[in-house]
């Protein structure tokens, strides 16, 4: 992981976010204009702003209220990127967001990412939608459970 001083410019991350704005949903795809999933969008990101995906991505279940043991993609980001607490989080940022509820003894994972863009916005990919750029609303904004910063290349 690199160090908090590497990190990229988030102008940068937030002009290579809204580029793939209007890029049609497509389930685990990471194509500009093509198709992608919200993980499809922040690899593309990753591309773009810092080079060539340090490992492939296995595939994994559409199912936002998956439950389990382990933040898999929470553990995945760590070991890329560095970690910062949701409060922290600025335009720019990774953010992962725990779609389901946690009940005992069953604990909803973190399953979809978004990138903010502003205070109150962020541009994810959604289905039916695609990627799209919205309010942060309050609703959303509850859902955060992990943030990211992308670093320089």
């Amino acid at each position: 992981m690199k160090s908090r001083a590497a990190v990229a410019d988030p102008a940068l991350v937030i002009a290579v976010a809204r580029s793939w704005i209007g890029t049609p949903y497509h389930d685990q795809a990471s194509l500009r204009g093509v198709g992608c999933d919200c993980l499809g969008l922040a690899r593309g990101v990753w591309r773009e702003v810092v080079g060539d995906e340090p490992f492939p991505i296995p595939p994994y279940s559409r199912d936002w209220g998956e439950t389990g043991p382990r933040e898999v993609l929470a553990e995945g980001a760590r070991q890329m990127m560095p970690e910062i607490t949701p409060t922290e989080a600025g335009p720019g940022a990774l953010i992962l967001f725990r779609m389901g509820r946690s009940t005992a003894p069953t604990r909803a994972i973190a399953k979809h990412v978004g990138i903010l863009t502003g205070p109150d916005r962020f541009i994810h990919a959604y289905e039916r939608l695609g990627v799209v750029e919205q309010t942060l609303t309050p609703a959303w904004a509850r859902k955060i459970a992990f943030a990211f910063l992308f670093p320089r290349d």
